[in-house]
């Protein structure tokens, strides 16, 4: 009886082949599950964007999320020059406005919120005030991957979104 090298047996040959081939599947669906995760991360992903609105007689801020899954706001900041402010009416020119709620909400994809506004013949006043007005939102999409905005809407990725009672716009 001949005695074969053990890489020439035919069984070990069969096992080898095998082998190769169950690690070749385990491989590529272990890549296949990280393309399904990133793609369902891609398809609720948020895009948040502030921006203002003057013409005439009418003033306003508006929140937008233009992403493709619901934005959850966790905070927001307002500055007026150096001081942090809990609401709008603490800006002397912002008064007698229409104000709803940003520090804490969901914003569908597609959708805005508009947290000031104000029509009449003072919203050029309210207009030169805002350069002095800084705005900066942390949002978060459904999968906690979080993001911080301000008014030159380029988002930046943070851990977590994190701010002190202090700075925290109350509205």
């Amino acid at each position: 009886m001949e005695n074969l090298k053990w890489y020439r047996n035919p069984e070990m040959i069969v096992a080898l082949s095998a082998l190769f081939i169950g690690l070749v599947t385990a491989f590529t669906s272990m890549y296949s599950a990280y393309v399904d995760r990133e793609y369902a991360r891609a398809s609720v992903w948020p895009k948040v964007e502030i921006f203002r609105s003057f013409s005439g007689n009418s003033f306003s801020y508006r929140v937008t999320n233009s992403g493709t899954g619901p934005a959850l706001i966790k905070y927001a900041k307002v500055q007026n020059g150096s001081d942090y402010i809990k609401s709008w009416t603490e800006i002397s020119t912002f008064k007698n406005i229409r104000q709803s709620h940003i520090g804490s909400i969901t914003l569908s994809p597609q959708s805005s919120s508009i947290p000031v506004s104000y029509e009449g013949e003072n919203a050029g006043i309210l207009a030169k005030t805002d350069k002095h007005i800084s705005i900066e939102l942390c949002y978060c999409s459904i999968y906690e991957e979080c993001w911080v905005v301000d008014r030159r809407n380029q988002p930046e990725n943070v851990e977590a979104c994190t701010i002190d009672d202090e700075q925290r716009f109350l509205q």
